[in-house]
C-alpha cells in the first residue's frame, strides 16, 4: 500500500494516479463498520479493474477547530490505522492534514479538489458521511456535486444487538472498561502498544516480576483496575495480567497518567526498551490499596489463578 500525505492547498495532477475507487472516512478505529466501507470499496475496485483508495485525515478535526478538546485520544492512531487498513489489501492510503483553511472548503471545492482532482471514478461511503465546510455535503448531496465524473456508492448502518457499530460507541465501551465486548465491535480485541521502561522494580522482589509499559498518550486507555491481556513481545503472544493504575498500596500522590504494568506468565527475559503490543481481553477486578504486601500477593495470585482459568476457557481470536 502506498501511503500519500497531502497538505491544503495541494498541486497534485490527477493523471499521477490511475482511476480509483475511493472510501472515505475519519475510520477512527477501523471497526466493522469501517471495514465494511472500505471492503465495498475494494470489491467494487476489483470488479472494474480499478485501483482501491481510502482518504482519511489528520489530526481530528476537532483538535483544528476546537469545538469539542484539543488533545484527543485515539482507538487507532495515525500509525496503526495505517497497519490495519494495509492489512485489508488496499492500493492507496490518501492522509489529508486537517487544518483550518482545509476546514473552509466548500463541498464543491472539495470534491473537485480532493475527489476528482485525485481520479477518484467510484466514491463509497457510509451513510452519514459528510464533507466541506460545516459538513454541509451529504451523501445525498454527492452525486451533483460529482459534475457526472464518478458514481457513488451509499453504504447501510451496521449494527450489533440494536446499537450504530460506531468509534463513539467503542470508545464509551473502553472508557466503562468492557474489554470484552470490544472484538463483535472491531472484529478484534483492542490493542495499544508503547515501549517496555524501568519501573519500580518492586514486583520482582515479590515474585511478580510485571513490563512497565510507556504507551502513546494518543491512545484511550479503560478506567484503572487489572485485566486479563495478552502481550506480543518480539513477535510472539504471552498471556498475562495487567495492572492500570497509581499503585495506591505504595503510592501517596497520583501521577497524572496511570502505570501500565504487565505480568507475563512463564515469561523471564529482559525486555527493557523493547515495543510491545498489549490486547486487552476482559476485566477483573478495580483498583484498591491493600494493607500492605502480604495482602497485595494474595490478592495477584488470585488476579493471576482468575486469568489463567480465562484463557483456559476462551476461544482466542487470532490478532494480525
Amino acid at each position: 500500500m502506498e501511503v500519500i500525505k497531502i497538505k491544503h492547498p495541494h498541486n497534485i495532477d490527477k493523471n499521477e494516479f490511475q482511476p480509483m475507487v475511493l472510501a472515505l472516512g475519519y475510520f477512527d478505529g477501523v471497526h466493522k463498520g469501517h471495514q465494511e466501507v472500505i471492503l465495498t470499496a475494494k470489491e467494487i475496485a476489483h470488479s472494474k479493474g480499478l485501483r482501491s483508495a481510502v482518504m482519511t485525515f489528520d489530526p481530528h478535526p476537532s483538535v483544528v477547530l476546537r469545538n469539542s478538546m484539543e488533545h484527543v485520544e485515539y482507538i487507532t492512531p495515525l500509525d496503526e490505522k495505517e497497519k490495519l487498513i494495509e492489512s485489508l489489501g488496499i492500493d492507496y492510503l490518501f492522509v489529508v492534514e486537517f487544518s483550518v483553511p482545509f476546514s473552509q472548503l466548500l463541498p464543491q471545492e472539495f470534491v473537485d479538489q480532493y475527489l476528482i482532482g485525485l481520479n477518484a471514478v467510484h466514491i463509497v461511503a457510509g451513510f452519514d458521511y459528510s464533507y466541506g465546510k460545516m459538513g454541509k455535503g451529504t451523501m445525498e448531496t454527492l452525486p451533483f456535486h460529482s459534475r457526472a465524473q464518478f458514481e457513488s456508492t451509499v453504504v447501510p448502518k451496521l449494527e450489533t444487538y440494536n446499537e450504530k457499530i460506531s468509534s463513539t460507541l467503542i470508545r464509551s465501551r473502553i472508557k466503562n472498561g468492557n474489554m470484552d465486548q470490544l472484538p463483535n465491535l472491531l472484529g478484534r480485541y483492542y490493542t495499544v502498544s508503547g515501549t517496555v521502561i524501568h519501573g519500580d522494580k518492586r514486583g520482582r522482589t515479590i515474585g511478580f516480576p510485571t513490563a512497565n509499559i510507556a504507551v502513546k498518550n494518543e491512545y484511550i486507555l479503560p478506567p484503572v483496575g487489572v485485566y486479563t491481556v495478552r502481550i506480543l513481545v518480539e513477535g510472539n503472544w504471552f498471556e498475562g495480567v495487567c495492572n492500570v493504575g497509581y499503585k495506591p498500596t505504595f503510592n501517596k500522590e497520583k501521577s497524572s497518567r496511570p502505570s501500565i504494568e504487565v505480568h507475563i506468565f512463564d515469561f523471564n527475559k529482559e525486555i527493557y526498551d523493547q515495543e510491545v503490543t498489549v490486547e486487552w481481553h476482559k476485566h477483573l477486578r478495580s483498583e484498591r490499596k491493600f494493607s500492605g504486601v502480604d495482602e497485595l500477593v494474595g490478592q495477584i495470585t488470585i488476579d493471576k489463578e482468575n486469568a489463567l482459568s480465562y484463557f483456559n476457557k476462551a476461544q482466542i481470536l487470532e490478532s494480525h
